[in-house]
């Protein structure tokens, strides 16, 4: 993973280039999107998810100040061989869509570009994503943490899954191909009425292609070590065989593809 160094424009500054704030960039396979893909990782979400494996993504002054020309540089390194590979662009965090301006315009630069295009979040902020960052976005990938508003709460520690909700049906009303994220935690999400809800809820979307359930696991442990931060899942364990095949099956249950 490649951290950038400080830009030498601060957001915000009156008529200058539009900046944001990148925690890191990286390439990867097949986990934030389709083909072999640039994954540029934005600083700052207004969650506190009690399983995030990025606590270091949490507040925007962990990131470096970086203009969408600069990082288009980046991406410009790799332009052939994510294209080659059947790949593109995600933009995720964090929370892009803290960072809507920014964010958009990456997602245009790119799609003008040819570029495949992707959007990781939670959908809590999804109000600030205008038609015009959707229109640049060929997917989304839509992280829903729990359809049960108490469990909602006690995984992010703040907020309400309303917002998401309403995204995910604006992105199906307007065509916008999603691939539904669920972070399966014993103990946590993995109750039958919890599942069953999300479940109900990607079936509902006519332009969900597939339901990803991500197994939990403590590999971003070490970091909470690293911020003097305490691990609010420390002692759970991954989920079993049992528990991943019986969760797989309820939403494919529904007609979902389940990854």
């Amino acid at each position: 993973m490649s951290t950038p160094t400080p830009g030498p424009v601060r957001p915000g500054r009156t008529g200058g280039p539009l900046t944001g704030a990148v925690h890191s960039y990286d390439l990867s396979v097949g986990v934030d999107g389709p083909g072999t893909r640039f994954v540029a990782f934005l600083a700052g979400c207004p969650l506190r998810c009690r399983f995030c494996h990025s606590p270091d993504t949490w507040y925007r002054r962990s990131g470096r100040h970086r203009t969408v020309d600069e990082l288009m540089a980046e991406v410009a390194k790799y332009r052939r061989f994510i294209t080659v590979a059947g790949g593109g662009v995600t933009v995720s965090g964090g929370e892009p869509l803290l960072q809507p301006r920014f964010t958009g315009e990456v997602l245009r630069r790119c799609h003008d570009l040819g570029l495949h295009t992707a959007l990781d979040t939670s959908g809590f902020l999804g109000a600030r994503a205008d038609d015009a960052l959707l229109d640049a976005t060929d997917l989304v990938l839509l992280d829903v943490k729990s359809r049960d508003p108490a469990t909602y709460r006690r995984v992010t520690r703040t907020g309400e899954i309303a917002p998401t909700l309403r995204f995910g049906r604006r992105l199906a009303d307007r065509g916008t191909p999603i691939w539904i994220r669920f972070v399966l935690v014993p103990g946590l999400t993995d109750d039958e009425a919890n599942v069953a809800g999300v479940a109900d809820f990607a079936a509902e979307l006519a332009t969900v292609q597939r339901v990803e359930v991500l197994p939990f696991h403590r590999l971003g442990a070490h970091k909470y070590a690293e911020l003097g931060i305490t691990f609010p899942l420390a002692g759970t364990e991954p989920p079993g065989a049992e528990l991943l095949d019986r969760v797989r099956g309820q939403f494919a249950a529904r007609g979902l593809t389940v990854y």
